[in-house]
């Protein structure tokens, strides 16, 4: 018999048992991640991302997993759910605390629902549907929110009774380019010489560039990087959701799932952008610099990346949340999805109604922007389709 429990620590499960699970390959979902972000402090109590991860076993063996977390805030998860609060708070009801499984402060799309190879996935995933929908229950909680899903596991979720939502997220794509001048050809002439001309503002300032991985990183390296990220997040109004004592655990732990660009200017760092990879994809985490120069963040965060991707083979980058100003770069639209269970039955329709509702609107917003990339026309016909 499958039997279920509640992990108050990943580390109650071994990594070889956690790793095991089909994660696709992606770094964010790996033992290591997530006991980094338990163990530096990042998540916990403290940060109110309270570890509620789902396991089903049986005979020992790990059969199926969700990375969980109850919360008594929305902070860090960027599928915004604050007018569901205020809303609840006005009907005089609590929507805290409330369930979300996903990598905490990541807005990385990726399975939810952990599965081993070599068992029955769909009978799984329904277990796993019916345990989170228990806890949730026990608990006392408004809501379970499952975020940045595959359709598939979206669609069992729907049928389990939770609401779909959709967002959008701006993503580039590898079509066999061989250069950074192969991607630029595919370009409207207009769009391409502004593109140029703000790589050619970088390298005219006298800025270079350096590609490192995690275990070309000192700990003095991380302090520094990780001093300009924090001065983005302080600029901002914000403290910074992670640590620099995390970076260095999953640099030293995921040596090759990190990557770090570092701009310097005359010999001095001067910005950096975190970055993480599998084997097919890479995503932009954080950035951060000392200096003001003209189109310095578009150089470190998008056309750095874009580079690598091409360098290393990779078929997609995922650069982070929101920001249309990445469309004129290459950044094509791309639909994000999550998963809602409302336990209040007159708050489930309204939000259902809402998100039915939001969903044409994201819908008629990736239409128009499509109508921005800078494409030429005959390999904007390609790419549409």
């Amino acid at each position: 018999m499958m039997r279920a429990r509640t992990l108050a620590q990943i580390g109650s499960v071994s990594a070889a048992q956690w790793n095991q699970l089909e994660i696709g390959g992606n770094p964010f979902l790996r033992h290591e991640f997530l006991a980094a972000l338990e163990d530096t402090g990042c998540v916990g109590r403290a940060a109110g991302w309270i570890p509620r991860h789902l396991v089903l076993e049986q005979d020992g063996r790990l059969l199926g997993a969700v990375p969980l977390y109850k919360k008594n805030h929305s902070w860090g998860e960027f599928v915004f759910d604050w007018s569901w609060a205020r809303a609840y708070d006005q009907a005089g009801l609590p929507y805290y605390p409330k369930l979300v499984s996903m990598v905490p402060f990541s807005p990385v799309p990726g399975s939810r629902l952990l599965i081993a190879p070599d068992v029955d996935a769909s009978a799984v995933r329904r277990r796993l549907i019916d345990e989170l929908v228990q806890q949730a229950k026990d608990g006392g909680c408004s809501s379970i929110h499952v975020l940045f899903t595959p359709q598939a596991e979206q669609q069992q979720l729907i049928e389990a009774g939770f609401l779909p939502r959709h967002d959008c997220q701006f993503h580039w794509h590898n079509r066999g380019y061989r250069t950074f001048d192969d991607f630029m050809a595919t370009f409207r002439a207009d769009k391409r010489k502004k593109a140029l001309r703000e790589r050619r503002r970088i390298r005219e300032a006298g800025i270079e560039f350096k590609t490192l991985h995690g275990a070309q990183m000192s700990a003095a390296l991380w302090e520094t990087v990780f001093a300009f990220s924090e001065n983005t997040f302080q600029a901002r109004g914000h403290e910074h959701y992670l640590n620099a004592e995390f970076l260095m655990r999953i640099s030293a732990s995921l040596p090759d799932s990190v990557m770090v660009k570092l701009a310097s200017y005359g010999n001095q760092p001067i910005a950096a952008a975190i970055f993480l990879r599998s084997d097919d994809a890479l995503y932009g985490r954080y950035w951060g610099s000392a200096a003001d120069f003209h189109s310095l963040h578009f150089e470190t965060c998008y056309y750095q990346g874009i580079d690598y991707c091409i360098e290393n083979g990779l078929q997609r980058f995922e650069p982070g949340t929101q920001g249309e100003h990445k469309v004129p770069r290459g950044f094509e639209p791309a639909y994000t999805l999550s998963a809602h269970w409302i336990a209040d039955a007159r708050f489930r329709r309204a939000i259902d109604q809402y998100l039915e509702q939001e969903r044409l609107a994201i819908d008629q917003y990736m239409a128009s922007v499509r109508e921005h990339a800078p494409y030429r026309r005959d390999v904007a016909a390609g790419v549409d389709s």
